[in-house]
């Protein structure tokens, strides 16, 4: 039996800012937000032309949504965000282990600098909660299985690097200053809204345009995925549970496969007919690829109610769905790193 969420929290009328709330899981989670009678502010990265993203929805007259334009490396404009909010969830990032490698400077000012920007402007401001991302990447390939947050943290990319470096942080200011922070570890999460640099989206957009081979990096690795509108819960379920404070939480749904198994299933999703090869431009090089990731989910279960509500197989169609419906917004014979 499935235990309910633990949603002790009204968010009726309660001030939420949301970093990074243009990306794919931060608009799924100010949907649940709105739905819910926030008022959610978001901070979101400066752009001087007009592009209304996933947030489109949102914006206009009467939206519960205010808008702030501004970027995690601004300290200022971040302390600015973060007045008179009751709860953070602070989402934004630099994200993709390809294009870490290039440019890791990059990723340690927006990852490291900008999460202690916003751990300063919760501290100054007495936020009740603040919710911050991090990524199943830390752990890197798993020593043991499933992983518990328990589990060393292995910096295998410079991406991973940061994100650990910003983990530590964000939990340096509970020890240090009793920030109330919990720390939030998403396992792959996919659904629809995801950008062309993750596996799903890039297998589906390449099998909707109507390609005969489908083309990966490795196809070894294992994957334990966890549908988006899951995951987003779980941020609400995490914000509302004391336990959590001070702690690093796992979100997955606890089943791991293999990314040739996972290009399988999308081919039966699309309904579509096409192989699997192995390209070599996408290879991680050799110490830096996770071979293996699979959650264990106790802490988010026990704590805090969460549990993932939908499986695999009808994540996967209702990803495929989205995907062909939208695929002007991807270029699926270009590697998007």
């Amino acid at each position: 039996m499935i235990p309910e969420l633990n949603d002790s929290i009204d968010w009726t009328g309660r001030s939420v800012l949301v970093t990074g709330a243009e990306g794919f899981i931060g608009s799924t989670l100010v949907d649940l937000l709105v739905e819910r009678g926030a008022r959610v502010r978001v901070l979101v990265h400066y752009k001087p032309y007009a592009e209304r993203g996933h947030l489109a929805r949102h914006l206009g007259p009467g939206s519960p949504v205010e808008t702030l334009a501004g970027d995690v490396r601004d300290a200022g404009r971040v302390m600015d965000a973060v007045a008179g909010c009751d709860t953070v969830f602070h989402l934004a990032a630099l994200i993709g282990i390809p294009y870490s490698y290039a440019s890791p400077e990059a990723y340690v000012q927006t990852n490291v600098a900008g999460t202690e920007n916003v751990a300063a402007a919760c501290r100054r401001h007495g936020v009740r909660r603040m919710v911050h991302t991090s990524t199943s990447e830390v752990y890197g390939t798993a020593l043991t299985a499933p992983i518990s947050e328990e589990h060393p943290l292995q910096p295998q990319s410079p991406y991973s690097a940061s994100k650990i470096g910003a983990d530590m942080l964000a939990l340096s200011y509970a020890h240090s200053f009793e920030l109330p922070v919990t720390v939030v570890r998403p396992f792959n999460t996919y659904g629809p809204r995801q950008s062309a640099r993750a596996v799903i989206p890039t297998i589906l957009a390449q099998l909707h345009s109507g390609a005969e081979e489908i083309r990966l990096g490795s196809t070894s690795p294992t994957r334990d995925f966890t549908y988006v509108t899951d995951t987003a819960e779980g941020f609400l379920a995490l914000a509302a549970c004391d336990r959590a404070v001070g702690h690093a939480v796992n979100l997955g749904a606890g089943r791991e496969i293999s990314i040739g198994d996972l290009a399988e299933s999308l081919v039966r999703a699309s309904g579509r007919d096409a192989k699997v090869v192995v390209d070599r431009s996408r290879l991680r090089p050799a110490g830096s690829e996770v071979e293996r990731l699979l959650s264990d989910n106790t802490r988010a279960r026990e704590w805090a109610g969460w549990q993932p509500r939908v499986g695999l197989e009808e994540g996967l169609a209702r990803t495929s769905d989205w995907v062909r419906d939208n695929l002007h917004l991807f270029a699926p014979d270009r590697y998007q790193v």
